[in-house]
């Protein structure tokens, strides 16, 4: 067994499985869907971007753009959360959330296609 792809594996499912956990619920409702939660998705997303930086393959080059599409737009729900939360007087509205919820839901597309590409490159692997 490999330690470096079983840890490569873990990141990317972690990173999807916390990001569909912020995603689902009413897109409306701040309370459905805490900001830890987020904040957790923005970071293991980070760190799984910087697992696939070793890979030089073309695979690895579609993974890590995966990674980045995610890291991209969860950093972009976060910055909504900050501003709707810091700098608007109204708050952590509907609206707001609904708009960081869409974020997140396309940072979970990405996430899907990573898992996706995980599970065919483990599929396809021959042992010799």
């Amino acid at each position: 067994m490999n330690l470096e792809k079983v840890i490569f594996g873990f990141f990317v499912l972690l990173a999807a499985t916390l990001n569909f956990g912020f995603f689902i619920g009413d897109i409306s409702d701040p309370e459905l869907h805490n900001i830890y939660e987020l904040l957790a998705a923005v970071v293991v997303s980070l760190i799984t971007t910087v697992l696939k930086f070793g890979d030089r393959t073309q695979l690895g080059a579609v993974h890590l753009a995966t990674s980045l599409v995610a890291d991209l737009q969860l950093v972009a729900a976060g910055v909504v959360w900050v501003f709707a939360v810091h700098v608007t007087a109204t708050g952590l509205s509907p609206n707001s959330t609904a708009a960081m919820v869409s974020l997140s839901g396309g940072a979970l597309v990405a996430n899907m296609v990573s898992v996706v590409l995980l599970v065919v490159e483990t599929a396809s692997f021959r042992r010799s």
